[in-house]
C-alpha cells in the first residue's frame, strides 16, 4: 500500500512536469510563429511594445536608484513626469489598438 502511494506521487509529479514542458513548448512555438508567416496567439505589435515598456521602466527605476541621493526636487519631478509620459503613451497606444481591432457592425436601414 505504501508502495502504491509512492508510485502515484511520482506519476503525478511526472504528469505535472510533462504538462509544464508542454506549456513551455507551446509558448515558444507561438513566439516563433509570431515572427513567421503563420498565425500566432500573440500580437507582434503588443509583445514588442510590452518589451519596450519593460526596458524603459527598468532604465527609469535604475536611474532613480542610482541618483536618488543627489536628485533635487525639480529633477525628481522631471523624472516623475517622464515616467508618467511613458506610461500614458503606452496605455494610449493600447487603447487605440483595441478600438481599431473591434469590428464595426453594419447599420440597418
Amino acid at each position: 500500500m505504501a508502495n502504491e502511494k509512492k508510485t502515484t506521487v511520482i506519476e503525478t509529479k511526472k504528469n505535472w512536469f510533462q504538462r509544464s514542458l508542454d506549456k513551455i513548448k507551446w509558448f515558444f512555438t507561438e513566439l516563433l510563429a509570431m515572427y513567421s508567416s503563420k498565425s500566432s496567439y500573440f500580437s507582434k505589435k503588443r509583445v514588442e511594445s510590452g518589451v519596450a515598456f519593460i526596458i524603459a521602466q527598468w532604465g527609469m527605476i535604475f536611474f532613480l536608484l542610482e541618483k536618488h541621493a543627489t536628485l533635487s526636487m525639480g529633477e525628481f519631478l522631471l523624472w516623475a513626469a517622464a515616467e508618467f509620459a511613458v506610461s500614458g503613451y503606452i496605455i494610449n497606444k493600447i487603447q487605440q489598438e483595441k478600438k481599431s481591432e473591434t469590428p464595426s457592425e453594419p447599420t440597418e436601414m
